[in-house]
């Protein structure tokens, strides 16, 4: 298993690619709870803590396609580091003005969410032209999710450090300066500023006139329903077997069983179609969610909960290979970027309704909106399956491309062209 990584980790830039990547995506996977603390440091409510966290996640969800439609268009130095200095710039606001005047914090919080710089799907779009070889991008896929799984276990924990160091204050100004370190780290790396996306038709629709991704945004909605379901399910178990310490062994065991899981399926090579691997490992996905409903002893609780997570990263790796397959010429930061909203967008409508739910029925029904969740999802892969099965056509290049002038091309493997 190691090998494999390795090999990765060793090809030319590759390194520093993950590495600048993960710590520029530090502010956006430590946002939430960096303005909660604040929030709550400055006085004010939780409510005015999560509708300011609210803020930022929704206008995260608008602008990462967005960027990702530009970086396509103009290239990521362009885009992305003057993306990173505007997020950074709107929290630094934040941070400097506080909650004194609500309507200079939201607008504040809304500009650092919407300009966060696309970095992850940045990262995948850049893969190929850094390994070559096929096999070693669909590794890298899976090493990439395993990575993010990481940062958000770690991020959460850098920011209590800093607050506990200095402030809440100071861990907002921080961890966005860290941020833009870590895009400078990508941007000005060889293959960012060489890659240009290959040129595309003009079309109002980018990546979303693919029917294939298309499916994949459906799927990946309920499985990211199914995640936001659990984090809200946990609570109310928790409180009845010990309270928050109890809580945080059931995150970081689902952290746990994605890093594991990642961690196993991309030390292999596989063959065969990725769209029914796609839907045998969403179905295990599913299948691993309904044993919460049991509500075991807090060990054996722990335990279902790591299962619970062992087929996430592998589920959303495989995803990248299809998002390759099926974005149209020219849209592939634009694609990956997509499919990331999509997911986070699922995550927050998952708390949205595991909340109602758990008041309703307990924590017994709010484990089971997962599996549910999760079985929808591999009802859409399943209805869908055609679309996601068939090669990929490429769109046609109009006369008049939008980008991409010296007619330069991304490596792409999916369809046996670059593309």
């Amino acid at each position: 298993m190691a090998a494999g990584y390795l090999e990765i980790l060793r090809a030319r830039h590759a390194a520093r690619l993950l590495v600048g990547t993960l710590v520029g995506r530090l502010p956006n996977a430590t946002a939430a709870i960096a303005i909660v603390l604040f929030v709550r440091a400055e006085g004010g409510t939780y409510s005015l803590a999560g509708a300011l966290a609210a803020v930022y996640g929704v206008a995260n969800a608008v602008g990462q396609p967005v960027l990702g439609r530009l970086v396509d268009l103009y290239g990521q130095p362009r885009v992305q580091l003057p993306a990173a200095l505007a997020s950074a710039l709107a929290m630094a606001v934040f941070a400097g003005t506080g909650t004194s005047a609500l309507p200079l914090a939201h607008a504040a919080v809304a500009a650092a969410g919407l300009f966060t710089p696309p970095l992850e799907g940045g990262l995948r779009a850049l893969w190929p032209s850094v390994l070559r070889k096929e096999e070693q991008v669909h590794t890298a896929y899976a090493m990439d999710a395993v990575a993010q799984e990481v940062m958000f276990t770690v991020g959460p924990l850098l920011v209590t450090l800093c607050v506990s160091l200095w402030s809440a204050q100071a861990a907002l100004l921080v961890l966005n300066v860290v941020g833009v370190l870590g895009a400078l780290c990508v941007v000005l790396s060889p293959p960012s500023r060489a890659w240009r996306s290959a040129p595309r038709e003009a079309h109002w629709l980018g990546a979303l006139r693919s029917p294939g991704l298309l499916a994949l945004l459906g799927a990946f909605l309920f499985v990211g329903i199914a995640l936001g379901s659990i984090t809200v399910a946990a609570v109310p178990y928790a409180d009845d077997h010990g309270g928050d310490a109890v809580y945080g062994w059931l995150m970081a065991a689902l952290g746990l069983g994605a890093l594991v899981g990642g961690s196993v399926y991309g030390a292999r090579r596989w063959t065969g179609e990725p769209a029914r691997r796609l839907r045998v490992l969403v179905a295990l996905l599913a299948v691993c969610y309904l044993p919460l409903t049991l509500m075991p002893g807090v060990a054996a609780m722990v335990a279902l909960t790591a299962l619970a997570g062992v087929f996430l990263a592998p589920s959303i790796a495989c995803a990248f290979v299809l998002v390759d397959r099926h974005a149209p010429r020219g849209t592939v930061t634009e694609a990956f970027s997509w499919l990331v909203t999509m997911f986070t967008v699922g995550h927050s409508v998952g708390t949205g309704i595991a909340g109602p739910v758990v008041e309703a029925g307990g924590a017994l029904w709010g484990f089971a909106v997962p599996g549910v969740a999760g079985g929808v999802s591999l009802l859409v892969l399943l209805a869908t399956g055609r679309v996601l099965g068939a090669p990929a056509g490429r769109a046609v290049i109009a006369a008049r491309s939008e980008n991409d002038p010296n007619r330069a091309v991304e490596p792409r493997f999916s369809s046996g062209d670059q593309a």
